[in-house]
């Protein structure tokens, strides 16, 4: 049956990427000193202003404004003229403590407080919530193609930027990918959306002759383009105006961005900013984690999990499989196999993938999943389940 189902990305430098970022920043600075620090760290920003508010509870002692300034410099706003800049903009800090009434359920769990001595047990989940993963068989990377080919389009649209091959573009930019379905198997590229601030200099036509040679071109498989796809590149015509200075950013504003671009549910938390104590973030690499490795192992093609919490506690409440009909096994017997196979409490989450090292920022542009640097990314699990076919 024939559908259609689109994804988007942004660049590092849409405001609310920017934010993202230096959230982030501050949380690996404070992870790097102090492996055990609790953030919660998030940011806001306008023309000519950021704001960073948030607890924090550390033995560290960090310098977020220099960080903050670091952070955008290198995305690229290191002109007065865009209306933020590193070195201009004004920025205000409103941190506190993390809150006494959460930490005691985070310090020590509920089970723990019942007498269970396991270490594991230590560590409470740092809120109440659910967390989704997914992985399919669509690209290399076991992710959907629309979300995918959005990164990768943006990513180069950033490195066409940064190495000056295109000294008219300025940071802020979007991609959306637009992919046509028979059934599950990806039949062609419907349609191409790419828009990218710029100087003032430089007419619509070159640009979007630039950006379709140099960009489009170089990043979409050929195979799924024929005459019917259509490319809307700056389609207004003019995008000057980018940035905080265009529209205001905020940290944990592109969520779906950083996870798979809508083809799943999602639980609503954010993940930028935050230590892995809050299992918005930490659980959800794990589910992706546990979601790419049972479609390594060929348990199923294309598989969703979700797993939920309660403050305090370090087991989850629930875990739930779907795999959309595609499993070897039925989604409860996928749903035992996970809760039997994968420790799913916090600290050992943490230990698991080492989320208390210093690895966050990387995170914070151009997806948090599809990309082989993290430990959530890796299958070495993969045979281990092959046990259960």
């Amino acid at each position: 049956m024939r559908n259609f189902f689109t994804s988007e990305s942004v660049t590092s430098g849409h405001p609310d990427k920017v934010c993202d970022q230096i959230a982030d920043a501050i949380l690996d600075e404070y992870l790097l000193l102090d492996e055990n620090s609790r953030v919660a760290c998030e940011c806001a920003a306008t023309t000519d202003f950021l704001l960073i508010m948030g607890e924090i509870t550390s033995s560290a002692k960090v310098d977020i404004d220099k960080i903050a300034r670091n952070v955008i410099k290198d995305i690229g706003y290191t002109d007065k003229g865009m209306g933020f800049s590193f070195d201009t903009v004004n920025i205000l800090q409103k941190i506190n403590r993390q809150s006494p009434d959460i930490a005691l359920g985070v310090d020590r769990s509920a089970e723990s407080k019942s007498g269970q001595t396991d270490d594991k047990f230590k560590t409470g989940a740092g809120d109440q919530g659910m967390m989704f993963g997914y992985a399919c068989r669509e690209t290399e990377e076991l992710m959907p193609l629309p979300i995918m080919l959005s990164h990768k389009m943006c990513m180069k649209l950033e490195e066409v930027r940064k190495s000056g091959e295109l000294k008219y573009l300025r940071p802020d930019g979007k991609g959306q990918i637009t992919v046509e379905y028979d059934g599950r198997k990806v039949k062609r590229i419907e349609a191409v959306v790419l828009s990218s601030q710029h100087d003032e200099k430089v007419t619509a036509e070159k640009l979007r002759s630039d950006l379709k040679r140099l960009v489009i071109d170089k990043v979409l498989p050929p195979e799924y383009i024929d005459a019917d796809t259509k490319f809307y590149i700056n389609p207004t015509g003019r995008f000057e105006v980018g940035g905080p200075d265009g529209d205001s950013g905020l940290t944990g504003r592109k969520i779906i961005v950083d996870t798979y671009g809508g083809r799943c549910a999602h639980g609503g938390g954010s993940f930028s900013g935050k230590d892995a104590t809050k299992v918005d973030r930490s659980a959800t690499y794990m589910a992706r984690y546990i979601c790419k490795n049972i479609v390594a192992a060929s348990l199923a093609d294309e598989c969703s999990i979700q797993v939920a919490y309660a403050i305090g506690v370090a087991n989850p409440v629930s875990v739930n499989v779907n795999t959309y009909g595609t499993g070897k096994l039925s989604d409860a017997q996928l749903a035992d196999i996970v809760v039997k196979e994968f420790d799913l409490r916090p600290a050992a989450i943490i230990e698991k993938l080492g989320l208390k090292k210093p690895v966050f920022r990387s995170t914070a542009a151009y997806g948090h999943f599809g990309r082989e640097m993290f430990a959530w990314e890796k299958t070495d699990k993969a045979d281990d389940l092959k046990k259960y076919l």
